[in-house]
């Protein structure tokens, strides 16, 4: 039989999940401003485009799965 986990339970252990991608993303902007400033314009703004896109697409999950009371 499983467990039923409440609202409160369920976003804490997605806040746990998610705070992880978040970090995945900035990493990745990071990376992105080092090869700008090693490599080139080019090739650090393609990983700045990139870890944009992953934070645009966790944004995306976040207000799909809860809503977002004013």
């Amino acid at each position: 039989m499983k467990k039923r986990l409440t609202g409160q339970q369920e976003f804490e252990i997605m806040k746990l999940v998610l705070d992880k991608f978040l970090w995945l993303g900035f990493i990745i902007m990071g990376f992105g401003l080092y090869r700008g400033y090693v490599s080139g314009i080019a090739e650090g703004l393609m990983w700045l485009v990139v870890g944009a896109i992953l934070l645009i697409i966790f944004m995306i999950l976040i207000v799909k799965e809860y809503e977002i009371i004013r």
